[in-house]
Order: C-alpha cells, then structure tokens, then sequence
C-alpha cells in the first residue's frame, strides 16, 4: 500500500475505538486500542463494499493494522465506554471543500443504502447475541430512524417525526442530513454545537453500519 490509512484512537481503560479519518463509519471498537486496530483491519472488506456503492476508490491491497498510521490519540469519556466513537477529534475539525463535502455525502448515503439492502433480506427475527440478547429487525431499523432525527436535530435540523412506518418522513431526514454534510465547511461546529460536518458524517455511518453488519452477523445460523 502507498500510503498509510489515518486512524484516530479515543479510549478509556474499559474500551478504545479507531476510526479511520477520511473514511466516515469505518470505526471498530476493542478493548484496548491495539485490538481496536486489529478489528478496524478486519472490518476493511466489509467496508470497502460500502466505498463501491458510494463510487469511492478504496485501497485494493489486503488491509492489516501495519497500514495505518495512528494521526490523533484523545481520551475517551462515559460515550466511549458505552460503546459509541464519541470525541470530535482535530481531525474531524478539518475544512471540507467542495469535492471532499461531496465524497463524505456519498460515502453516508452509502452507509445507509448498506443498511437498507442487508435489511431487505434479513429475517424478521435475528439470532440472539451471545447473552441473549440483541434488537429483531424491525426494531433495529425503528432504533436507526429516530438516532437518525436526533442526529439531525444535533446539526441543527428541525423536522418532522417519523412515525413508525413513515418512510418519507425518514427519508426526508435522510436527505437533509445529507445537504448539510454535502455543503462545504470551514470545520466549524454545525448550528454552534459540538458536532462538525466530519464528525456528523462519520458518527450517522458509523451508526448504520454498525447494524447493518450486526444484522448480517445475526442473520446467519450459529
């Protein structure tokens, strides 16, 4: 590989994330930040799908922890240990251009597309996790819609509920998130809050993908 993958760690004692920082929603999680390396190796092929559906070139070689390259190190806090990629690094403070806001929006709309079409197939019931535990689909897909709305109320976007089964009005969401993502930025916080434009795109793909592959793992007999 010519050139190293940018990945940002936020841990905490309990759990470390990495996060690639110009690959919003390819972020994995493991109990130290080596291990969370090593799962953000792992999930490259998985993610490199999401990078054809958004048109993305991504980096063809076979992806292991020594292809990146650890650009930012921030504590983490009560998200992390939860289980979320919850610190807005210097990375995600970065301008978008034109082009750079345009791939972010694409690469987002692809993470969604990717939930989408794994939920189009999977069962309605999925295989319980390894407690016994875990969302069915549908409740899965309803747990995405309305992190979706407070994500755009997070960007300063007010808009209409979606119901349960009101699909307009989560795709409606869905393209106003992506105005605001697609729409260059100075890397200043959206609506004077906590969340960049970089940092939306990567925590609502990250967030997608997430189930997404949950339900795909959970689709499959034990």
């Amino acid at each position: 590989m010519s050139r190293a993958i940018g990945v940002a760690i936020e841990a905490t004692p309990k759990k470390a994330f990495a996060t690639a920082v110009d690959w919003p929603g390819w972020s994995r999680s493991g109990k130290t930040a080596e291990l969370a390396l090593e799962a953000l190796a792992r999930y490259a092929s998985r993610y490199a799908v999401v990078a054809q559906e958004a048109g993305v070139g991504f980096p063809a070689d076979p992806v292991g922890p020594e292809a990146f390259e650890v650009v930012e190190e921030a504590v983490g806090g009560g998200g992390t240990d939860f289980g979320v990629p919850s610190r807005v690094t210097d990375a995600d403070r970065r301008p978008t251009t034109a082009d750079e806001a345009d791939r972010l929006r694409r690469l987002v709309a692809a993470a969604w597309t990717t939930l989408d079409r794994v939920a189009a197939t999977a069962p309605a019931e999925l295989r319980k996790g390894p407690r016994g535990g875990g969302r069915d689909r549908d409740k899965m897909i309803r747990h995405v819609i309305e992190a979706d709305q407070a994500y755009a109320r997070e960007m300063g976007l007010r808009l209409k509920a979606a119901a349960p089964g009101d699909r307009a009005a989560a795709e409606a969401t869905r393209t106003a998130i992506l105005e605001v993502i697609g729409t260059p930025s100075d890397g200043s916080p959206l609506a004077d809050r906590r969340w960049t434009a970089r940092y939306a795109a990567g925590r609502i793909a990250w967030h997608a993908l997430d189930h997404a592959w949950e339900m795909e793992d959970r689709s499959e007999p034990s």
